[in-house]
């Protein structure tokens, strides 16, 4: 029977209290009594001009004393954002990979959620730490795993953000094309280039049409179509798009014929799209050769050789 120690006592008693409290608050969370508003909050729209004509009192103060600990750990999550994100600093860049991703240019949120990440790979290191020393394997580099689960998370978080960004503006680049033939048609048929951009916008679907329907939306605020799409050219930074883009604005302001401007460059997008392809292509066929190289081919070696080394040994 192994001897457990004081140590792994307390190492047990850490993943099993840990355990039991993150299932109790799980139950505790999921009860209707702590989803619902207060009752006071309910009616009080109901019986204000009886209570309060002016709505200036705020009942949840009274009724719900949760409420303070719920706004005073929001405050403090709001200053460890706040001060994580100028911390961590490059604000600029991450704005521009939230806005390339489709997500709000919110740094101080992202750097939030980075910093959620970290805790979490810091609590899994932990909770390494502990299984390790509850089943008696602890080592002196064990100790490291927090961090590096803290460092990891950071990192994590830093990646995927790059991966959705970059994917988001690989599939702007390929719906390009299509999107510039379809305004070239709708230029064709009589309609202005507003209404064609309203009508791609509508009847599209993908990642460049809600591009557009937001550059609509601008227009219809106030702003002009061509500061609407220099703007846009400059929220996600495509190669490909901006070239398009100053072209088909440089047409408009010289009034250049819009139709065959728009076909040409569809053409040009779709031959960049191509060489992409073929870049891309190559650089799969060398990785295609690594397991060749080092999976199929040592296999092969070794059927091939095999035999032959048996047969040596037992002495034929």
């Amino acid at each position: 029977m192994v001897r457990v120690t004081g140590l792994t006592d307390v190492a047990l008693a850490i993943i099993l209290g840990g355990g039991l409290g993150l299932g109790l608050w799980s139950i505790a969370s999921a009860l209707p009594s702590w989803r619902v508003a207060p009752l006071a909050t309910r009616i009080a729209p109901y019986v204000r001009d009886i209570t309060d004509p002016a709505g200036t009192s705020l009942p949840d103060r009274l009724t719900d004393p949760t409420l303070a600990v719920a706004r005073g750990a929001r405050a403090l999550w709001a200053r460890a954002q706040a001060r994580f994100a100028r911390l961590a600093g490059g604000s600029e860049t991450i704005e521009l990979r939230l806005t390339q991703s489709g997500k709000p240019a919110d740094s101080a949120a992202f750097r939030g959620s980075q910093l959620v990440w970290a805790i979490v790979g810091a609590a899994a290191g932990t909770l390494l730490v502990l299984v390790s020393v509850a089943a008696g394997t602890f080592a002196a580099a064990v100790m490291a795993l927090p961090a590096v689960g803290f460092v990891g998370g950071l990192v994590l978080a830093d990646v995927s953000l790059t991966t959705q960004a970059k994917a988001r503006v690989a599939r702007i680049e390929e719906e390009l094309p299509t999107v510039l033939e379809f305004l070239a048609l709708c230029l064709s048929a009589g309609e202005g280039i507003l209404g064609s951009v309203r009508r791609v916008a509508v009847v599209g679907s993908g990642e460049l049409t809600a591009e557009l329907r937001a550059i609509t939306i601008e227009v219809d605020t106030g702003a002009t179509l061509t500061d609407s799409l220099i703007g846009m050219t400059r929220r996600l930074q495509a190669p490909v798009l901006t070239r398009a883009i100053d072209h088909t604005v440089a047409a408009i302001e010289r009034g250049s014929p819009l139709s065959e401007t728009l076909q040409a460059q569809a053409a040009d997008a779709r031959e960049d799209a191509k060489r992409r392809l073929i870049e891309a292509a190559g650089r799969k066929e060398i990785y295609m050769m690594i397991p060749l190289v080092f999976g199929l081919l040592p296999l092969s070696i070794l059927f091939a050789i095999f035999p032959g080394v048996a047969l040596l040994q037992t002495g034929f």
